[in-house]
């Protein structure tokens, strides 16, 4: 039973670390046309190309993928693992937080919260769609910390091999 169980750890791991370089790689786009333009500018975001647009919205997707598998497929498991008793929402992003995985439950709710505006709302406002966009990017530190504190968990509890 634990064996499966850590088999499919490591398949939702694999998946994260897949997210993961390629939210990586998105962001390294961002920055390239961010060096050139500022695309949080209305009148410049709406001349972007196509490719361009793609490419911010790939990282989006991405960047959701990354914060919805943290919480919801790794962090119940990874702490279930270890003896810390995690299966509503409320108690793994507490635990989350006590291990330092989190460095605060507001700001994966913020983080949460705005993404999800972009995902499901579509903001009629350009101006505020952007400037949702451009915090998800600001955010992008803060949940690649996130996955590396989640590495260091699973390493320091020897949960992975």
């Amino acid at each position: 039973m634990i064996a499966e169980r850590l088999q499919i750890f490591a398949k939702r791991m694999d998946k994260l670390n897949k997210h993961i370089k390629a939210l990586d790689e998105y962001k390294a786009l961002i920055d390239q046309m961010l060096k050139r333009q500022n695309i949080y500018n209305p009148q410049i975001f709406e001349n972007l190309a196509v490719q361009d647009k793609a490419v911010l919205d790939a990282y989006l997707k991405r960047f959701s993928s990354v914060q919805d598998f943290l919480g919801a497929k790794i962090w119940s498991m990874m702490f279930g693992f270890v003896g810390i008793p995690a299966k509503a929402m409320t108690e793994v992003l507490y635990h989350a937080v006590k291990e330092g995985i989190l460095d605060s439950l507001e700001n994966w709710i913020e983080i949460r919260e705005i993404r999800n505006e972009l995902a499901h709302d579509y903001p009629d406002e350009l101006e505020d769609a952007l400037r949702d966009l451009q915090f998800c990017v600001d955010r992008y530190d803060a949940l690649k910390a996130y996955y590396d504190n989640t590495l260091a968990f699973c390493a320091k509890h020897k949960v992975l091999k």
